[in-house]
């Protein structure tokens, strides 16, 4: 069994008026940074945040009427669960989700907004298949696999098929892989109309699984990954067989150029992207070469992340990028010394964000005390700069960790 074009057509007629036809965007900004034409295919402005919608609405209307009113079940670290939910309910399908236990706040709250009773089994996905699995025999209920589908597989291929009708000249399409489900069916479409667009796939590097299936290697996914919506052990057959087929390449990314994508995303686009979504445009700052002077379509697969790990995304992204650094002033132990220390901070331009004030447990003076502060600056030059301020009016002041200038 596979999947064809002709499939893929049909798919996107059953999804006229369902599901959105995602904005297409070039980004100059981006363009600029990665020395490339980028363009960013934004399935993250779905309802559901997410490209799954598609593959489960054609899942959930192939069923018989006796599957529909037994119900189904599906297994997922969100957004698969989020597509299902969302399209059993318009259809009047009973929905059960298995998920992580370790599933983000975000995503089973809003699975569970869309009427589906939600099971947390298992630390990882494959615990989490093993519990829907017996869930299913004991109900009688229809499985909806999270990629290893035909009907899945040509639903998100749809994502291919519009991008194809802007009629944009592309050389590149980057699409995210975890199960490969969208790269199996972004590919088929492609490739079926216009086999000299490379179609490249990433996975980070801790989950490397098609990377691995295309290459004969054995499975190594493991760890805790920012893009836990990508984070699969082992690609299904039917989307191993068709991105050997359709895919020129697998890339693999670092977490770190994860966690920079999504802030840049958010800090250039204002749009709000998850570890998964991010990583085509990780591909980019990873293997610039590769993209350099290409016309490039990256996949923006989905939007729901946790808003405290996207707060330390972009708090992380701050200090990494030298705006929010660490630095101990030693100041006398003496009433008003705190306050004229902030006086000196503020003059500098610099931004207070946290205070700690430590007399008994540092190696100085009893009339001395240590004052460690985070603040916000411009850049690691302005930084110095306080520093030398807070020097030149008398207190002895150096910045922490690796944003040491000494």
């Amino acid at each position: 069994m596979t999947v064809s074009y002709h499939d893929i057509v049909r798919a996107a007629r059953l999804l006229e008026g369902i599901v959105s036809k995602t904005p297409l965007v070039k980004s100059q900004t981006l363009s600029n940074i990665c020395e490339a034409e980028v363009y960013l295919k934004l399935e993250n402005l779905q309802y559901t945040a997410s490209f799954k919608e598609r593959g489960a609405y054609i899942k959930l209307t192939s069923l018989s009427p006796e599957e529909r009113a037994k119900g189904v079940i599906a297994v997922s670290a969100g957004n698969h669960a989020q597509g299902v939910a969302y399209n059993a309910k318009r259809l009047g399908i009973p929905a059960t989700i298995v998920m992580p236990e370790n599933t983000p706040f975000t995503k089973i709250k809003h699975t569970r907004s869309h009427g589906a009773e939600v099971v947390l089994k298992g630390s990882v996905l494959a615990e989490s298949m093993a519990a829907a699995h017996e869930i299913r025999e004991e109900r009688g209920l229809t499985f909806v696999h999270p990629f290893d589908d035909p009907d899945i597989i040509a639903g998100q291929g749809t994502v291919g098929l519009e991008i194809l009708n802007e009629g944009i000249d592309f050389d590149t399409i980057i699409v995210p892989i975890g199960g490969g489900g969208l790269a199996a069916g972004i590919a088929t479409a492609v490739k079926s109309r216009r086999p000299d667009i490379d179609v490249i796939g990433v996975e980070t590097r801790m989950y490397p699984s098609m990377h691995e299936g295309i290459n004969g290697l054995p499975y190594s996914g493991s760890g805790v990954t920012i893009a836990e919506g990508i984070a699969v052990k082992q690609p299904g057959g039917l989307t191993l067989e068709i991105c050997k087929k359709y895919l020129d390449d697998v890339l693999l990314v670092e977490e770190s150029a994860i966690e920079r994508a999504i802030q840049m995303l958010i800090e250039i686009e204002k749009t709000v992207v998850e570890g998964a979504g991010a990583a085509p445009l990780a591909a980019l700052l990873d293997h610039p070469d590769r993209f350099r002077g290409r016309k490039v379509c990256i996949i923006v697969s989905g939007g729901n992340i946790d808003s405290r790990l996207l707060a330390q995304v972009l708090m992380r992204g701050m200090a990494r990028e030298g705006r929010l650094v660490r630095i101990r002033i030693e100041i006398p132990d003496v009433p008003g010394a705190l306050a004229r220390i902030s006086t000196l901070i503020g003059q500098s331009e610099a931004n207070i964000i946290e205070v700690y004030h430590q007399r008994y447990f540092y190696d100085i003076p009893a009339k001395q005390t240590d004052v460690d502060m985070v603040l916000e600056v411009r850049d690691t030059s302005h930084a110095a700069q306080v520093v030398e301020f807070l020097r030149e009016n008398g207190y002895g002041g150096r910045l922490l960790g690796n944003t040491s200038l000494d």
